[in-house]
């Protein structure tokens, strides 16, 4: 069994990992970057856009809560 620190950090890698190629993706088809700067700039966007996953000790034990751009407020998850 997967505590929810563990949980947690997977979230906060599979979401970014797919993020980051998208915008790779987007960025290389869209601008005019070439070379490393693709990557920089695609890094850059999805650090801004990514969701923030975090294990917490609450009261009922330990769950996992997101705070998002898009979303006001923090998001429980498991």
């Amino acid at each position: 069994m997967m505590s929810k620190k563990t949980k947690a950090l997977l979230y906060n890698f599979v979401v970014f990992a797919l993020l980051f190629i998208g915008a790779r993706y987007l960025v290389s088809t869209y601008f005019w970057y070439q070379g490393i700067w693709i990557s920089v700039a695609a890094f850059v966007i999805t650090l801004l856009l990514s969701p923030k996953f975090q294990a917490v000790k609450t009261a009922q034990g330990e769950q996992i809560f997101m705070s998002w751009l898009f979303l006001k407020g923090v998001k429980k998850v498991g």
